[in-house]
C-alpha cells in the first residue's frame, strides 16, 4: 500500500472526527469540512502549520516519537490508533522491516496440535482466524455457530466476504453495522502490521470492487484492537445468541487469533449453546468436519 496515502487519509479522518468544542477552542463561524483545521491542530500540538501540514501529506519519516505522541494527544487516538500510527512511522522510515514476517504460513494451513486443542474445548465456540479473517479452525460448537460462514464448499470461509457478500451475513448479526465497522476495522489493522501482504491486498481490492459498503467503510480508516467484548448472533437452528468474547494472539504463530466465546451461566444463550450442540451432532457429518477443519 502507498504509505504516504495512508498517512495522509488516516491524519485527515481522525482530524475530522475532533469539533472544536471537544478540542476547547470556539466554534467561529461556518466551516467548509468537519472537525479540526490544519492550523488548529498544530497549534494544540505545538508546532508550526507548515510543518504538520507536511506531516498530514505523508511525510512521516524520521518523526520523533514526542511529535507523534503530541499528535496522537491532539487528535485524541485511542490505543488502536496510536499504535497504528506508529506502524505508518516505523513504515515512512523502513523500521518496521525486521518486524516484517520472515516466512509466510501457507494459506489455509494450520499445525495438528492446535485442532486438538481446540476439540478440548467443548462448552462454548472457539475459532482460530488470520490477520485476512480466515476462518482457520473450529472446535465443534465453533463450526456449528458458524455453519453459515462455511457453507460455501468452493473456497475457504472468510469473514470478510461473508459479512459483505452474503446476504445470510444480515441475518446472522442483528447489528450488522457493528458487525460490519469491526471486521474492516480488523482488516485496516492487519494491513498496518503488515502492508506488504499480497493476500490481504488481494482481498481489499476483491471487495472494494464487488462491494460499494465494504468500499466506503474502508475509506473511513478505522482501526481497533480486538480483545474482548460481547457479540450477539442469530444461529438459523437455535435462534439468538449473546457470547461474551475473548481473542488472544498465537505466540507460536504470529498473525493468527484465538477467540473463545462464552455464555454466561444460567442464561437463555447458555440453553441455546446446549441445543446448539444437539443440532451439530445431527447436522455435521464426520466427513464435512474433516473437510472443514483441513482447509
Amino acid at each position: 500500500m502507498d504509505n504516504r496515502a495512508e498517512v495522509r487519509e488516516f491524519l485527515t479522518t481522525r482530524r475530522a472526527k475532533i469539533s472544536p468544542e471537544q478540542a476547547g477552542l470556539p466554534s467561529s463561524g461556518q466551516r467548509r469540512v468537519p472537525g479540526l483545521r490544519r492550523s488548529e491542530v498544530a497549534a494544540l500540538a505545538g508546532m508550526s502549520v507548515e510543518y504538520y501540514a507536511k506531516l498530514e501529506r505523508g511525510t512521516l519519516a524520521g518523526v520523533s516519537p514526542g511529535v507523534l505522541d503530541a499528535i496522537a494527544r491532539t487528535l485524541r487516538l485511542d490505543d488502536a490508533e496510536r499504535a497504528h500510527l506508529m506502524r505508518l512511522a516505523h513504515e515512512a522510515d523502513g523500521s518496521n522491516v525486521v518486524l516484517r514476517p520472515q516466512r509466510r504460513r501457507r494459506p489455509g494451513q494450520i499445525r495438528p496440535s492446535l485442532q486438538w486443542a481446540l476439540d478440548t474445548i467443548t462448552t462454548g465456540p472457539a475459532i482460530v482466524v488470520d490477520n485476512r479473517q480466515d476462518l482457520l479452525a473450529a472446535n465443534h460448537l465453533g463450526r456449528a455457530m458458524y455453519s453459515d460462514v462455511y457453507a460455501d464448499p468452493n473456497r475457504p470461509p472468510n469473514f470478510a466476504r461473508f459479512t459483505f457478500l452474503d446476504n445470510a451475513a444480515r441475518r446472522f448479526y442483528p447489528n450488522f453495522d457493528l458487525a460490519a465497522d469491526m471486521t474492516v476495522a480488523n482488516l485496516r489493522t492487519a494491513a498496518g502490521k503488515d502492508p506488504h501482504d499480497k493476500g490481504l491486498h488481494d482481498l481489499v481490492g476483491e471487495l472494494s470492487t464487488r462491494s460499494d459498503d465494504f468500499r466506503r467503510r474502508w475509506g473511513a480508516h478505522n482501526v481497533r484492537i480486538h480483545g474482548t467484548g460481547v457479540k450477539t448472533f442469530h444461529h438459523r437452528a437455535v435462534g439468538d445468541l449473546e457470547l461474551a468474547y475473548e481473542s488472544m494472539d498465537l505466540r507460536a504463530d504470529p498473525g493468527l487469533t484465538m477467540t473463545l466465546y462464552a455464555a454466561q451461566p444460567a442464561s437463555p444463550t447458555e440453553d441455546a449453546l446446549r441445543l446448539l450442540a444437539s443440532w451439530a451432532a445431527t447436522h455435521q457429518t464426520p466427513a464435512s468436519d474433516e473437510r472443514l477443519t483441513n482447509r
